[in-house]
């Protein structure tokens, strides 16, 4: 073990002298504290099964310190190794990573591969079909909302759909660099239509099918996009929402604003199709413009399966997807081909150490990053067999995940701590009911997992032989960023343990200085990777003062972060005004303006509260206006609002009447002692900057009387 450490440390500590001295408690030494860390007798650690090492793309913790250095000191033939995976029309003229975070020095950048031309959607299909025989193999297994309805997808097939619908989009007058939103639920028409998208250089714009017709209309008129892809409806659980009639009130009101930019509609006849029997039965109506409206299989039945991919620049851009923002209005995050095909390809790859003989399930939506990086683009750069998942853990029964793992033999498993809180409620029993056996790797995203919820998913679903890997990324980062490695990473329950390749985090204070040893604060970046953000779409000057004007340097996160004695990362939260409610980020200033719409509030402030199964819960404080008076309609008209404001996911949990709110004397409203009175914490620190203390007392008084 001494010299395993002595030869570690050496490796380390010849990293590149720029990065780092003998002196420093900083990446170096914590990789090295890693070997030295309290063993597993005491209950910190748990390793990495030997059989899962043996053919492992990381066999072990001294390999990702080998590839973690190269990564690092010599990025350009580390990326080119990558980059030699796949085909490209014209190599690359430029370095693979030029870069400027600095916003002292000039306009933020990132390019990957300047100069080369490819195609995404090449890669993921064609470069499989026509070049590694992977045509009958199976790309998805696509299950229903209820279990009788399912399919099988293979690489040939998917290829000959895509094609047809890139065809489709080109009748519509799609081009390159065109925008085209989609508002489809998990179906493989989803998939499809990305990749019709990435084949002829159109840029994808994928709304998560829980969102209202606000939210859809501000995402269409942001992109301006010419085509919306959507389906007549789709059961979840029992509930039928009909997509169709939310997608025509977001164009009519982009109309009402003057911003009409979508001039067809492409309908999938999903829930024509998929119809429940018998009593229950609830058919659909569905609202149709004949000038405007198109039926996806009438549009698919005459168009050709041969369409030419468009030859794109790298710094070319993929998709832009929607995040919530700080102040209120969502950001059209941008990603772009080389990179974020590079960087999804290797995450995938490593984190879930896949071979070819995987069965791979993330049970997120593609209206999500995850469902983009995880479900779509990395699993098919790899040749995956995947699982699509319409519907949700519990319905029709709660064993339905550990139905559909058995169903098709499932080895790697990638869900959030949201779906597993809520499932251990039920406990073991329903596990027992299905073999598990399959299951290799099991992997969280989305928030933090708290540490019972780790150990009962590692336990229980993975009989204590699965490495759990806690992947900490963002939408902006395009893939993971700190996370373990499942054969190398001894790991922490409820860490994200290390950075993957490329990657060099650190943690600053409040003055923008860098903390050493055990520390907490801001995590940021110091340098980019090849699937980090571009720009915020049309809003550059938004981009560089969201993520770079902080802490000139470096890319600023957003989130806090611990590092622990032994050089482990533990993420704590949004330190900006944001919410992570299930996995879902939102702002607490979007939720605070749908509820000052309502007549009756004159004012609103949102923050977090815990909540035993989502992780987050919203809990509102509404000052009301003269008159008006605090009662159940009035909470109930509230939540509604913010339902149709911006969807199901931001219903607030508590709403608490609030005479008057904690603010400093220059008018700022202190959330700090909001979220501890959403707690219940009375031990309130400092509180001489507030205008009137006494506001405090008298929202603790009314906290009882929250309604939930």
């Amino acid at each position: 073990m001494l010299n395993c450490v002595a030869s570690l440390q050496e490796a380390l500590f010849s990293l590149h002298p720029a990065g780092f001295t003998r002196k420093d408690s900083t990446l170096k030494t914590q990789l090295v504290c890693l070997i030295m860390v309290v063993p597993e007798s005491q209950g910190e650690l748990y390793h990495p099964p030997p059989d899962l090492q043996r053919d492992a793309h990381v066999p072990d913790f001294s390999s990702y310190v080998g590839m973690y250095k190269k990564s690092l000191e010599n990025p350009e033939a580390f990326w080119k190794e990558v980059a030699d995976e796949f085909f490209w029309k014209k190599p690359a003229t430029g370095p693979m990573l030029q870069y400027n975070f600095d916003v002292t020095k000039g306009n933020i950048f990132v390019k990957c591969m300047e100069g080369a031309k490819t195609n995404m959607c090449y890669n993921v299909l064609d470069r499989h079909v026509r070049e590694g025989n992977l045509g009958e193999k199976v790309a998805y297994y696509w299950e229903g909302n209820s279990p009788e309805h399912h399919t099988t997808i293979t690489y040939g097939q998917m290829l000959s759909s895509v094609c047809r619908c890139a065809n489709v989009l080109k009748r519509m007058g799609v081009r390159k660099g065109d925008r085209v939103s989609i508002y489809l639920p998990m179906i493989p028409e989803l998939v499809y239509t990305m990749l019709a998208c990435a084949r002829i250089g159109a840029v994808h714009s994928v709304v998560f099918a829980g969102f209202s017709s606000d939210s859809l209309c501000e995402r269409i008129m942001d992109a301006q996009s010419s085509v919306l892809v959507t389906a007549d409806g789709v059961y979840r659980g029992d509930k039928l929402i009909n997509l169709k009639q939310i997608s025509d009130e977001a164009l009519e009101k982009s109309r009402e604003k003057g911003s009409s930019s979508i001039s067809k509609c492409l309908v999938i006849k999903h829930q024509a199709l998929r119809m429940k029997t018998g009593a229950s039965c609830n058919k659909l109506q569905t609202p149709w413009d004949s000038e405007r409206d198109e039926w996806w299989d009438e549009a698919m039945s005459d168009s050709s399966e041969d369409c030419e991919p468009e030859w794109l620049d790298a710094e070319d851009p993929l998709f832009i997807l929607y995040t919530s923002g700080s102040t209120g209005k969502p950001k059209g995050v941008v990603h772009t081909v080389a990179g974020y095909l590079l960087y999804t390809f290797l995450t995938f790859k490593c984190v879930f150490d896949y071979h070819h003989d995987d069965v791979y399930w993330c049970t997120a939506d593609i209206g999500w990053i995850t469902g983009h990086s995880y479900i779509t683009y990395g699993p098919l750069a790899n040749g995956a067999t995947s699982v699509l998942f319409e519907g949700i853990p519990v319905h029709p029964h709660v064993g339905r995940f550990w139905e559909i793992i058995e169903k098709y033999k499932v080895t790697k498993f990638y869900t959030a701590p949201t779906a597993i809180r809520l499932l251990m409620k039920y406990g073991q029993e329903p596990l027992q009911k299905y073999d598990l056996s399959s299951l290799r790797i099991l992997g969280t995203v989305g928030e933090p997992i708290n540490p019972e919820a780790w150990l009962w998913y590692y336990k229980t679903v993975g009989q204590s032989r699965c490495p759990v890997v806690d992947t900490f990324w963002q939408t902006e980062t395009g893939g993971h960023v700190l996370t373990p490695l499942p054969a190398a990473t001894p790991l922490k329950p409820g860490s994200a343990t290390f950075p993957f390749f490329g990657v060099e985090p650190t943690i600053l204070n409040e003055h923008g200085e860098e903390v050493e040893g055990e520390a907490e604060g801001y995590l940021v970046f110091r340098k980019p990777w090849p699937g980090i953000m571009r720009t915020v779409y049309e809003n550059h000057e938004r981009f560089e003062n969201t993520y770079f004007k902080k802490f000139p340097g470096f890319y600023v996160t957003g989130d806090g972060a611990r590092r622990d004695k032994d050089g482990y990362f533990w993420i704590t939260g949004r330190i900006d005004d944001m919410l992570n409610v299930s996995g879902h980020l939102l702002s607490t200033a979007e939720v605070e303006a749908a509820l000052t719409l309502h007549s009756a509030v004159s004012e609103a402030a949102v923050v977090s509260r815990p909540h035993q199964v989502k992780g987050e819960c919203l809990y509102c404080f509404v000052t009301l206006k003269d008159s008006w008076e605090f009662d159940k309609k009035t909470v109930a008209e509230l939540k509604t609002l913010v339902r149709e404001k911006i969807g199901p996911i931001a219903t607030p949990d508590f709403i608490q009447n609030a005479p008057a709110l904690p603010k400093t004397r220059s008018g700022k409203i202190m959330r700090r002692i909001l979220r501890q009175i959403a707690r219940n914490e009375k031990d309130l620190g400092d509180l001489s900057t507030l205008a009137d203390p006494k506001v405090v007392e008298v929202l603790f008084s009314q906290r009882s009387k929250a309604a939930a």
